[in-house]
Order: C-alpha cells, then sequence, then structure tokens
C-alpha cells in the first residue's frame, strides 16, 4: 500500500481488514518545506506520532509544532492540516480509530499529483 508523490510518500499498514475496523495506521514522509494535505477534517480520533523532523499542524485554526517523539490527539472532527516547514525531511505515522481513513488514500494520491508540493517556507 506504499505510494510515493512529489517529495511525499505514505504507506497505509495496516489497514481496516487487517484489523477487523478497529484502527489504521500509516506511515508519511514529506521532504522539506514541503506541504502536505491541506485542512480537513475526519469521523474518526486521529493520533500522529512524529518519527523524525518537526511536523507542524494547523488544529481548529491554532498553529502547532511537533518535534521528533511528539505525540498528537487529534478528536473526531476538528479540523487539522500538515505540512514540514523544517529544513529536514519529517516522518510521522498515523493512527485512525476506527479504521476507514485509508480507503481515501487514491483521493490523497489524487491531490498530490494534481497539487504539486510548495515550498511553505520555515525558520
Amino acid at each position: 500500500h506504499a505510494v510515493e508523490v512529489r517529495g511525499r510518500q505514505l504507506a497505509a499498514v495496516p489497514d481496516a481488514a487487517e484489523t477487523g475496523g478497529r484502527y489504521s495506521i500509516s506511515e508519511w514522509w514529506l521532504e522539506p518545506r514541503t506541504s502536505g494535505v491541506g485542512t480537513h477534517s475526519h469521523d474518526d480520533d486521529h493520533i500522529f506520532y512524529v518519527l523524525a523532523g518537526t511536523l507542524s499542524l494547523l488544529i481548529n485554526g491554532e498553529p502547532a509544532e511537533a518535534p521528533r517523539g511528539s505525540c498528537v490527539l487529534i478528536p473526531s472532527g476538528d479540523e487539522h492540516a500538515f505540512d514540514n516547514r523544517g529544513p529536514m525531511p519529517c516522518g510521522f505515522i498515523t493512527v485512525h480509530a476506527p479504521a476507514g481513513s485509508e480507503q481515501k488514500m487514491p483521493d490523497i494520491v489524487a491531490c498530490f499529483v494534481n497539487d504539486p508540493p510548495h515550498d511553505v517556507g520555515g525558520p
């Protein structure tokens, strides 16, 4: 289930079928100063765990920086967006509970193809 599109990589493992719909996990990597996914919300709880770099988040209109080792909970329905505004690649894991968000991967890939990454600046 891995996809790489224009400096953005994502993989869904395990997905809903493998967890009985209880949760899904995806791994993301964004190149330095690369846009991620614009403002959106989910019908599921969403957890980010940052593996490398610093993830720049916008949660309900409030900016936040999540450095390596951070864990961020975004409850169901909360609007959020993310980018890598830093000078290093940023990797993170997302957990969705219940599962189902991984079914949107084709739409995310299409968005990435149609919206090339742009320099989001940074410190």
